[in-house]
C-alpha cells in the first residue's frame, strides 16, 4: 500500500470515527430534550403524548387539593387550563396564583402527571446581598458626586 492510500485510509477512518461520535451525542441530546408548552399548546394537541415534557403557566386559585403528599392543581395561561397530579413535597415557593413550571407527561384521560415542579419567583426578587451591594454602589457614587 502506497503512502498516500494510507494517508486516505486514515482520514477515512477520522472522518467515520468523527461521524459515529457526532451521531452518538445528538442522540444523547435528543433523549434529554425538553420542550415547554403552555396549557393552551397542550389542550391544543401541540404537546408530545408519549414524551417529557414541561407545562407552565399560574397555578389556578382554589384549584390546589392535597392528599397527603399527592397534589392535585391546575395550571392556567389565562386562555386554557391542564390538571396537574404531583407526588412528593413542592417547593416553597409554591401557592396559588404564582408561576409554576412542571415537568412530566400526559396520561391516557388527558391529566398531566407531573415527575417535577419547580415554582416561579417574582422577577422582582432580589437577594439581600445583592440589594445591599447595589444600595452601597448607589450610596458611593452619590458620595463621589457631592
Amino acid at each position: 500500500m502506497k503512502a498516500r492510500h494510507k494517508r486516505f485510509a486514515l482520514i477515512g477512518g477520522g472522518i467515520a470515527t468523527l461521524g459515529i461520535a457526532t451521531a452518538l451525542v445528538l442522540n444523547a441530546f435528543q433523549d434529554n430534550l425538553v420542550f415547554f408548552f403552555t396549557p393552551a399548546q397542550v389542550i391544543a394537541g401541540e404537546a408530545p403524548k408519549e414524551r417529557t415534557f414541561r407545562v407552565g403557566g399560574m397555578v389556578q386559585t382554589g384549584s390546589v387539593q392535597r392528599d397527603g403528599l399527592t397534589v392535585n392543581f391546575v395550571v392556567t395561561d389565562s386562555v386554557q387550563t391542564v390538571s396537574v397530579l404531583y407526588t412528593g413535597i413542592l417547593p416553597d415557593l409554591f401557592s396559588e396564583g404564582k408561576g409554576v413550571v412542571a415537568q412530566g407527561k400526559l396520561d391516557g384521560n388527558g391529566q398531566f402527571r407531573a415527575e417535577q415542579v419547580l415554582a416561579k419567583h417574582d422577577e422582582n426578587y432580589m437577594p439581600r446581598e445583592a440589594q445591599h451591594a447595589i444600595d452601597q454602589a448607589t450610596q458611593n457614587a452619590e458620595g463621589t458626586r457631592l
